[in-house]
């Protein structure tokens, strides 16, 4: 009888506790999902896109010093951003305008819109955009899922000169995206907000697609899947240079994996490192535990990849992928069209939670160089429609991609970054030559040499000799033209490439200048470009004799230059004839430029007009002499200046 009630005592605690969870279960929704926090009142007052940043704590760190200007704090700090409007975000992209010196170590959530990595200085401010959750759709096609209607970006990093007493703030922070419109945000202690609404005069472009339409700029990447598998897929990466004035050369590109993904195989292009340790010793290895990981291409989280020779264009193991296999060339379209782009394909792998066919995510982070190229700064990936392509089979008909991502870079030059070529100035009525300017590319060793001293002028002929063997007639030439000769002596220019602009001739109807190109280089440049902005005078260019020239006066008067079938390899620098004795001699390419002043009928072309005020070499920007040859610097001017004067003088007495 007791077992009997000890029975019905234990069912009935074991309902009540099923009753309570179920209640609890009903309260607290289906998953028992945590709540997010209750919104501020103006964020529940936002009819738009609600952000916010708030600061979290920061600590002292090394070196400990007396001087608060200069003390270091280790710092931590939260932005939000809310959809509390009606419209979906796409492509969400924030400012923060840091102004205490700050250099972020991580931003959990975000990346550097600049393509920067971390750690990156950031005193001036910078922009941001999403990483994985790059849109924000809105409450009401969500039903409130927090988890799609918002974006969370946690700071982490260093700051300066802030008392402990203070509360390092940003200045503003705002939203970037077009459309919308910012107020001056509100600051708390320790909290700034702001609410962001469209501008209704704002018409943004109507498409008819789901995702963003693509950007222009001046390189293009497409990160495009073609196939999908639960565990991996095959990408398609596609480069495609658009400026009249970009290009690469022996291109290098890189990523970063942001997920844990690796190349297992690649057609078109190559990883300069071939390594699989890295997932041996890692996630991978854990998960794929019976693959076979030396036949593995590479496991880096950045990979560095580089174009693959012609001659392996029709290799059916490596090759056999179009625009393809081209050494690196990626030429600018008023070139060639058909050798504008780029391309090669791999076969990715996935690590879990990215375990089914529609999990599909971009690397980030990317870059590119080349050899004696402009530099580019890339943006993050943007969901795009599927890129179109050709039916393999031959057919007329257009397969699609089945998930498809827009790179935009475009040309940039840090303040930092010092060019690759450089120019000199030479003119008929001077005898002297203005060589390229001091360190023009840059100077590693300056012990022997000084750095900020003006180049000593140059007899013409030793634009023909390197630098190294140029001191003994520099010396001289000063000394026969009683030039101040400073010690120690300048440093040199360092460049790859140097173009020297002589201004020829200068006669009523028109004028003449000579281009002359020298490769200082160990390696050829094959299908060179230069081209030359003459402000003034480009309306007068008539023909380059030596050279293809095109006048391209919508693109801020610039004339654009290339070699002539047969001509287009600017040879490497190469020894002299007794390599003992003879200093070594550079790679060479020449034209003389005719212009008319029909055109240009108030041109001075010895006064400046006639020298060009920007000068490009394959794209990269060449630095320019500080000063132009004057024309009272010619021997036989001087003198006949003085005859005149004489003649004066005794018609006078």
């Amino acid at each position: 009888m007791k077992r009997a009630w000890w029975v019905v005592i234990t069912l009935m605690f074991a309902l009540f506790g099923f009753a309570f969870s179920l209640t609890r279960a009903q309260d607290n929704g289906d998953g028992g999902d945590q709540q997010p926090a209750a919104p501020t009142p103006a964020q529940q007052d936002c009819d738009g896109i609600y952000m916010s940043y708030d600061f979290e704590s920061r600590r002292k760190i090394y070196p400990f010093l007396k001087n608060a200007e200069k003390q270091a704090w280790a710092f931590k700090s939260t932005a939000h951003i809310v959809n509390t409007g009606t419209y979906e975000l796409k492509a969400w992209k924030i400012y923060i305008g840091f102004q205490h010196k700050e250099i972020l170590v991580g931003a959990t959530g975000a990346v550097l819109m600049n393509g920067d990595d971390f750690p990156a200085d950031v005193g001036n401010g910078t922009y941001l955009s999403g990483s994985g959750q790059t849109d924000l759709k809105t409450s009401i096609s969500t039903a409130g899922d927090y988890t799609q209607i918002q974006a969370q970006i946690q700071f982490s990093g260093t700051m300066f000169g802030v008392k402990p007493s203070g509360v390092p703030m940003p200045k503003t922070i705002r939203l970037v995206n077009d459309g919308y419109k910012c107020p001056s945000p509100t600051n708390r202690k320790g909290s700034m907000y702001v609410c962001c609404v469209r501008n209704p005069k704002f018409k943004a472009n109507v498409t008819k697609t789901k995702f963003l339409p693509r950007q222009k700029g001046d390189l293009t990447i497409a990160y495009d899947v073609i196939q999908a598998y639960e565990n991996n897929y095959l990408a398609q990466v596609t480069m495609e240079n658009c400026s009249p004035l970009g290009r690469l050369d022996h291109w290098n590109l890189t990523w970063e994996w942001m997920r844990g993904e690796f190349i297992y195989n690649m057609k078109g292009a190559y990883p300069h490192t071939i390594d699989y340790l890295n997932c041996i010793y890692g996630d991978a290895g854990k998960y794929y535990q019976q693959m076979d990981f030396s036949k593995v291409l590479n496991c880096e989280k950045k990979p560095v990849i580089g174009d693959l020779p012609r001659e392996k264009a029709n290799d059916t193991q490596v090759g056999k992928i179009p625009n393809c296999c081209r050494n690196g060339s990626i030429l600018p379209p008023i070139m060639d069209q058909s050798k504008t782009k780029s391309a090669f394909q791999m076969q990715v792998f996935k690590l879990p939670p990215d375990l089914n066919r529609t999990a599909l995510y971009p690397p980030e982070r990317f870059k590119v160089d080349g050899v004696l190229n402009p530099e580019y700064k890339c943006g993050q990936p943007i969901r795009v429609d599927p890129a179109q392509f050709p039916d393999p089979s031959g057919l007329q008909a257009t397969s699609l991609a089945i998930a498809s991502w827009q790179i935009v870079c475009n040309i940039t030059r840090a303040k930092t970054r010092k060019p690759k070529c450089c120019v000199s100035f030479s003119a008929y009525y001077n005898e002297s030559v203005i060589p390229c300017n001091t360190c023009a590319c840059g100077c590693s060793d300056t012990k022997k040499c000084n750095p900020k001293a003006h180049a000593l002028l140059l007899p013409p002929e030793t634009l023909l000799v390197p630098f190294e063997n140029r001191t003994k007639k520099a010396i001289a030439w000063a000394s026969i033209k009683h030039h101040h000769v400073p010690k120690p002596l300048p440093c040199g220019d360092h460049c790859s490439v140097s173009v020297n602009w002589h201004l020829l001739s200068d006669y009523k109807d028109g004028w003449t200048a000579r281009i002359t190109l020298f490769n200082w280089d160990k390696a050829n440049f094959e299908d060179w470009f230069t081209a030359v902005q003459l402000k003034k005078a480009t309306a007068g260019y008539e023909k380059a004799y030596s050279f293809n020239g095109t006048k391209i006066p919508k693109l801020d008067n610039i004339i654009f230059l290339q070699g002539l079938k047969g001509l287009n390899f600017l040879v490497a620098q190469r020894n002299g004839t007794k390599p003992e004795k003879d200093p070594k001699v550079p790679g060479k390419q020449q034209s003389v430029i005719s212009f008319k002043k029909k055109h240009t009928p108030d041109i001075e072309v010895a006064k400046g007009d006639g020298f060009p005020t920007r000068v490009f070499f394959n794209g990269e920007e060449c630095s320019l002499p500080t000063q132009l040859p004057l024309s009272y610097g010619n021997c036989h001017h001087v003198n006949f200046v003085v005859a005149i004067c004489l003649s004066l003088l005794s018609f006078v007495m």
